[in-house]
């Protein structure tokens, strides 16, 4: 049985995956959904990753993490690489060893981001319509959800030993395009697959997110 160690993005928690867990769980896979504290740095990010994989007893280990999450899990992978199948970023940020957010990010995005943190160690959410999501019913269901991301989630640069290298890797990136994350999976190894989604589109379209999670670890079962 695949277990999903599926892992939130900035600004969100593990309520972001509640439209694709049930998809999930329907066809016989387990999840996970870490959350990643408000307050907390990458390296305490990877941290509650690594305990969450620690929890699963599957063969089958599938690591997805979402924008943000993609260093997230390629952190906890490479601590934990005999225990992980898979990684699978969803519109995810990856690099090499020492990589951060802000230093993979376009300078413009890191400005805005700065700029609207202030002198405070948090960068408040952007709203719904930064993500994507603009229908109403799912703007009025994400926007209350949205919490702060610390500053130094975004400076912390990943500590990469190159285990996760060995691990295979799927880029999902959604079309329109947001930023470079089919060329970021690219740069890691990852093979990738488009979406014509939205950034959040567990949010707004699970049932196709789903169906290529499935559909790809259907695939590698058969490899």
């Amino acid at each position: 049985m695949t277990t999903f160690v599926l892992v939130h993005g900035a600004w969100h928690g593990p309520w972001a995956w509640d439209r694709i867990v049930p998809l999930l769980h329907a066809a016989g896979a387990r999840t996970l959904t870490p959350e990643l504290s408000v307050s907390g740095g990458l390296h305490d990010h990877a941290e509650t990753v690594i305990t969450a994989l620690d929890a699963v007893r599957d063969d089958d280990v599938v690591l997805v993490g979402h924008s943000y999450a993609g260093l997230v899990v390629r952190e906890a992978a490479d601590a934990r690489a005999d225990a992980v199948g898979h990684v699978v970023l969803v519109d995810g940020w990856a690099g090499p060893d020492g990589s951060s957010l802000f230093g993979l990010a376009p300078e413009t995005t890191v400005r805005a981001l700065l700029a609207a943190a202030g002198d405070g160690p948090s960068i408040p959410a952007p709203p719904p319509a930064a993500y994507g999501v603009t229908d109403p019913g799912d703007v009025a269901w994400l926007a209350p959800r949205l919490v702060p991301q610390s500053r130094r989630s975004f400076t912390e640069t990943t500590r990469l030993s190159g285990a996760v290298d060995r691990i295979p890797g799927t880029a999902l990136w959604c079309r329109p395009k947001t930023y470079a994350f089919e060329e970021l999976g690219q740069s890691v190894g990852y093979r990738t697959r488009a979406l014509d989604a939205p950034h959040d589109v567990m949010v707004t379209h699970p049932a196709s997110l789903a169906r290529l999670l499935l559909q790809d670890a259907e695939a590698r079962s058969l490899e």
